[in-house]
C-alpha cells in the first residue's frame, strides 16, 4: 500500500476553483478504480470526479458547499498497486479546458475528468505516445473520429469517462461524425415505381403547370368534427379529409372546368357530371392512386369509411384494376407532414389536383380580439391549357367559404 493523492484537475479554462456539491466517498471506504468520488460544480458544469487508482480513503478535504483551489488536495488514497502510487501520488492532475462558448448548463452531470499526469520535474510524455485502452474504447474513439494521444486522462490506461468528459468539454469541435458512410446502391427502376416514373415524366412534359396556395380558418371546423366525432355512435371517426371531399364536391358544380379530363392528342376536354376521386396514396410499392367513385353522392361517414377501405386495398395489394383507374380529379395529402404550401404534380390526363397542407395553430385578428385560430393552407395544381387562374383562385375560394362556414358542407344544394 501507498499514499495517492488525487488532486483537483483543472476542470475547465479560466477556473481557478470548484464547490463540492457532493462526496460519494468517506474516510475509510473502498474505492474501485473508475469510481466517482465527488461531485465538483463550476460556473459551467457539475463534473463528476473519478478515482484514478484502487484503494482505501485515508483522508477527505472539504465538506459540501467548500470552495476548493484547482490543484488542491481532493482525497488521499492507501493505493492498492504500489507502483502505480509511486509513479502518480505526487502530482497534479489536469482536464482538458472547456470551450469558452459552451453554454452553461443546468446541473448537468457529465461523467469523468478528462486528467492527465505531469510531474514538476519531469517533461509533458510525447503527444503520440502510446495510449493504453481497452478495445472497445479504442472503436469508440474511433468511430468518434478522436486520436486517442490528444485525450488527457489519469492512471495508466484511458478510459470511457475520460472520453465522455473530453467530448463534453470540446464536443464543439466536431469530434462526433454527421452520419456514417454507406456503400453506393444501384436500384433498377422497375414495377410500380417505373410506371410512376413514367407517368410523372410524362405530365410535367406535357402539362404546363400552375399553382395557387390561399390559406384556410379551420378553427370552427375542427370544432365540429370534434363534436361529430363524440357522437358518432357507431359510425366511422371523420378526419379533414371527408369533409373536405364534402367541399369540394359542392364546389366542383360551379367550376366544372375543374372536375374535367384532356384528350391531348384528340384535343377534348371532357368536363365530368360525377366526381370521381383518386386519392394519392402511399405504399411500400409506390405511390397508388384508388378512386372514390361518385364520391358526390356520399356522405361524409360513407366517404371516411371509404377512404379507410381504398387506402387498406392499396396498401395491402387487393386494390381492383377499376378501383385504381378513371378518377376525374385527385386529392393528395401527407397528413401531419403536410408541411405549409405543396405544388403537386398532376395526375395526367386529368387537369386539377388538390393538396391540403398541414394544421397549425397561430395568433389572428378577430375583429379588435387576437385569438388563437387553427389555420391550414390549401393548394391546387391545375392544367393552364384548360383552367385559368382566376378559375382556380375562385374554385379555392369557394371551397374556403364552405370549410370556414362548416354548417354549409351539410345544407341541401
Amino acid at each position: 500500500m501507498a499514499r495517492f493523492e488525487f488532486k483537483l484537475p483543472d476542470i475547465g479554462e479560466g477556473i481557478a476553483e470548484a464547490e463540492v456539491v457532493e462526496w460519494f466517498v468517506a474516510v475509510g471506504d473502498m474505492v474501485a478504480e473508475d469510481q466517482p468520488v465527488a461531485a465538483m460544480m463550476t460556473d459551467k458544469a457539475t463534473i463528476e470526479l473519478e478515482s484514478p487508482v484502487a484503494g482505501t480513503i485515508i483522508e477527505r478535504v472539504g465538506e459540501v458547499g467548500d470552495m476548493l483551489a484547482i490543484g488542491s488536495l481532493l482525497v488521499a488514497i492507501d493505493a492498492e498497486d504500489e507502483d502505480e502510487a509511486e509513479g502518480q501520488g505526487d502530482v497534479t492532475a489536469v482536464v482538458a479546458p472547456a470551450q469558452a462558448a459552451m453554454p452553461k448548463p443546468a446541473q448537468d452531470v457529465v461523467p469523468a475528468p478528462i486528467a492527465v499526469v505531469t510531474s514538476e520535474s519531469s517533461p509533458p510524455a510525447a503527444p503520440k505516445a502510446k495510449v493504453l485502452a481497452a478495445p472497445a474504447v479504442r472503436r469508440r474513439a474511433l468511430d468518434l473520429g478522436i486520436d486517442l494521444s490528444q485525450v488527457p486522462h489519469v492512471g495508466h490506461q484511458l478510459r470511457h469517462g475520460d472520453l465522455d468528459a473530453f467530448l463534453a468539454y470540446r464536443g464543439g469541435e466536431g469530434f462526433r461524425p454527421a452520419g456514417g458512410t454507406r456503400p453506393d446502391e444501384a436500384i433498377k427502376v422497375i414495377g410500380m415505381r417505373r410506371r410512376i416514373a413514367e407517368n410523372m415524366a410524362a405530365s410535367k412534359r406535357h402539362i404546363p403547370h400552375f399553382s395557387y396556395v390561399e390559406e384556410i380558418d379551420v378553427t370552427d371546423l375542427e370544432s365540429m368534427r370534434g363534436q361529430l366525432n363524440g357522437a358518432r355512435g357507431e359510425k366511422p371517426k371523420l378526419t379533414l379529409l371527408p369533409l373536405l371531399i364534402t367541399a369540394i364536391c359542392k364546389a366542383v358544380p360551379e367550376f366544372p372546368m375543374i372536375n374535367a379530363r384532356y384528350d391531348d392528342e384528340a384535343g377534348l376536354v371532357t368536363r365530368s357530371g360525377a366526381v370521381h376521386l383518386g386519392m394519392a396514396t402511399q405504399t411500400d410499392a409506390g405511390l397508388m392512386v384508388p378512386v372514390i367513385r361518385n364520391a358526390e353522392r356520399l356522405n361524409a361517414w360513407q366517404l371516411a369509411r371509404e377512404i379507410t377501405r381504398l387506402a387498406e386495398a392499396a396498401r395491402t395489394g387487393k386494390a381492383k384494376s377499376d378501383e385504381l383507374s378513371g378518377s376525374t380529379l385527385t386529392i393528395t395529402s401527407l397528413g401531419p407532414l403536410g408541411g405549409i404550401a405543396t405544388t403537386p404534380v398532376i395526375n395526367r390526363p386529368e387537369v386539377a389536383i388538390i393538396g391540403p397542407n398541414r394544421i397549425i395553430e397561430r395568433p389572428m385578428f378577430v375583429g379588435d380580439t387576437i385569438e388563437a385560430r387553427k389555420l391550414m393552407n390549401l393548394s391546387i395544381s391545375c392544367d393552364h391549357r384548360v383552367v385559368d387562374g382566376w378559375d382556380a383562385a375562385s374554385f379555392v375560394q369557394a371551397v374556403r367559404r364552405l370549410l370556414e362556414a362548416p354548417v354549409l358542407l351539410f345544407a341541401p344544394d
